[in-house]
């Protein structure tokens, strides 16, 4: 997604305290995806296990998560190896893959596909790879992990639908995978099954890779996009396609972005927070179904942290530890005891303890202290 937690640079979570909890999972329970042992729906929290320990989230069809010790567990869908299992069995209940303990950053696309950052700087990727979106250099499926190039310098990664953006400590970023809509940045429509830089910049922060379409902020604040434009997704005013990264405005403060499914969301450094593209079940939360192609603000609070996008759906994590969720509600991805769906964000349940939120296709989990 998503500085928050979700977005801590690699090597700089290793070195600082690690924040971890109980974790939760709800919504849509495709092939266990929510961890509960079964493959039952839930619209309501439900904590997965007992254990305090974990630490880092990110879920799609699968859910990949972090614990405090370093470990990397996984489960659900596992058609493609997505697990990182060694096998292509789907699993409802959480298992760790492989016994290392320097796991620290995790992203997982809808489609079956994984990365992880290690705690010295390397990334990782795994499962499904018929657009190269691994970076390895094919379009061959692996089901356990395996080193994108040897560069020890990256520092976050982003998972789109059948791509990849991440940063690395020099401030470059990099593109892979899938580009029919010239969703990489790199002025083409050419796919890549290896990193190829976006540019020559170096002043490249923080991604956020959607469906088809791509969001990035630099260090001055500002924000770029590019790729799918349609329903206005880029935020540019239009809904014309574009190869190359494309400033989002003006401003210099924009925070953490998110590419959806076909909309866009981002946090402010003022707190406030901002949607555009398809407005399709409410899912930019503000109050009507209608699409925009420019970024308008969730209503006037100033409290907005962590952001996470769905299929359809958002929700987002306020400083105040209380988590909220719009847009489209059919397997109770919302949190709220039922399946309505809801066009202004609705708080999930009254607790103030989460701090971990991540959605994935109608799946929401959360950490939470």
């Amino acid at each position: 997604m998503f500085a928050s937690r979700n977005f801590l640079f690699a090597r700089s979570a290793a070195a600082a305290p690690i924040i971890s909890g109980k974790l939760f999972m709800w919504g849509d329970n495709f092939a266990g995806a929510l961890g509960t042992g079964n493959t039952t729906y839930y619209s309501s929290p439900k904590q997965i296990g007992a254990l305090t320990t974990w630490s880092k989230l990110a879920t799609g069809n699968h859910t990949l998560a972090v614990k405090s010790t370093g470990e990397l567990w996984s489960w659900g869908f596992n058609t493609y190896g997505g697990l990182g299992l060694g096998n292509t069995t789907n699993r409802s209940s959480p298992v760790q893959v492989g016994s290392l303990t320097n796991w620290a950053t995790p992203t997982a696309d809808a489609g079956g596909t994984s990365f992880c950052i290690k705690t010295d700087g390397t990334l990782w990727s795994w499962g499904r790879n018929q657009f190269g979106q691994l970076g390895l250099g094919n379009t061959t499926n692996y089901s356990s992990p395996k080193q994108i190039g040897s560069s020890t310098n990256w520092t976050t990664v982003s998972a789109g639908y059948r791509f990849a953006l991440a940063v690395d400590n020099t401030g470059k970023l990099f593109a892979w995978g899938y580009n029919g809509w010239g969703n990489l940045g790199t002025g083409n429509t050419t796919y890549f099954s290896s990193p190829v830089q976006v540019g020559a910049l170096t002043n490249w922060k923080t991604p956020g890779a959607g469906n088809y379409h791509s969001l990035c902020v630099k260090t001055d604040g500002t924000l770029w996009a590019w790729g799918n434009n349609g329903q206005g997704r880029l935020g540019l005013g239009n809904t014309t396609f574009y190869s190359s990264p494309k400033q989002v405005g003006a401003l210099t403060n924009w925070a953490i972005p998110k590419g959806g499914a076909a909309s866009s969301m981002c946090t402010k450094t003022d707190g406030t927070l901002w949607t555009w593209g398809a407005g399709g079940y409410g899912r930019l939360g503000l109050g009507n179904t209608t699409n925009y192609s420019s970024p308008k603000q969730v209503g006037a609070l100033t409290n907005w942290s962590v952001p996470a996008s769905g299929n359809s759906f958002n929700s987002c994590l306020k400083t105040d530890g209380t988590l909220w969720a719009w847009g489209n509600n059919n397997a109770g991805q919302l949190g709220q005891g039922n399946t309505t769906n809801c066009s202004s964000p609705v708080q999930v349940g009254s607790l103030t303890t989460w701090i971990v939120p991540s959605a994935g296709s109608s799946t929401i989990g959360c950490i939470q202290t």
